[in-house]
């Protein structure tokens, strides 16, 4: 089971990228896929969170309205379209993977997540 962290960057305030988490080795099928993040000195942080038995998502309050989370099946692969971003937002984002067949998502914070990904630096410039 591997999943491949990519997409972030360097953008000013206010701009836009889309991270990208592909899977190999299984297939969301069965799985609640989530995105976290880092920043230096802090704990990490639980920004989304997408389940695949019926597509449920959940956000952070932090990036509610700015970040939208959603699942291509066909190529394994989930994606974060981060708008409207801050500074604030500077972080190692990494996504991560939990067996997970139920209605619904497991909140970040409250399950530990199997599988993981190598980060991906995202840096907003203000």
């Amino acid at each position: 089971v591997q999943l491949q962290a990519s997409g972030g960057g360097l953008v000013q305030a206010g701009g836009s990228l889309r991270l990208s988490c592909a899977a190999s080795g299984f297939t969301f099928d069965g799985y609640a896929i989530g995105w976290f993040r880092q920043a230096p000195g802090k704990e990490r942080e639980g920004v989304s969170c997408i389940g695949s038995r019926d597509g449920s998502t959940y956000y952070a309050d932090s990036v509610k309205g700015r970040f939208t989370i959603s699942s291509d099946n066909a190529k394994n692969t989930v994606y974060l379209q981060m708008n409207m971003l801050e500074p604030e937002d500077t972080a190692v984002y990494y996504c991560a993977a939990l067996s997970w067949v139920w209605v619904g998502v497991p909140h970040p914070d409250s399950y530990e997540y199997d599988y993981w990904g190598q980060g991906t630096q995202v840096t907003v410039s203000s």
